[in-house]
């Protein structure tokens, strides 16, 4: 699977680009199978780096989303609310929520798109 380059990447599988845009990546997506349930913050809540802002239900699991970067958030992506399942079939191109950035320098201690592909092929023990 090749990761996007245009965007940073967590260790619990979110990504970011740099206006703040956020969502999961395929691995995740993989992980969690049929994705049935996204719970997002409303708009205008705070979110902080490392810190659960919302969760995503699968028929396996829920999972907590963190986020990769502190900020407002700006926007949500509501077509989740009825249609997770577009989370199933592109989850580099389904968003979840737009933040404004608190502070922009935060993106630069997440993964880039080659450290996190070698980070999830770790953990997936290939």
């Amino acid at each position: 699977m090749a990761y996007p380059n245009d965007r940073k990447y967590t260790k619990e599988h979110e990504w970011i680009t740099p206006d703040g845009t956020i969502g999961i990546t395929q691995y995740a997506q993989e992980s969690l199978g049929d994705i049935v349930f996204v719970d997002l913050p409303k708009v205008g809540t705070e979110i902080t780096a490392g810190k659960t802002f919302g969760t995503v239900e699968s028929v396996k699991a829920v999972s907590d989303l963190y986020a990769p970067a502190s900020g407002t958030v700006a926007e949500v992506n509501g077509e989740l609310a009825t249609s997770p399942e577009k989370v199933n079939k592109d989850p580099h191109a389904t968003w979840m929520v737009k933040i404004k950035l608190k502070n922009p320098d935060e993106l630069n201690g997440l993964l880039s798109a080659a450290d996190y592909e070698k980070f999830a092929g770790e953990e997936a023990g290939h």
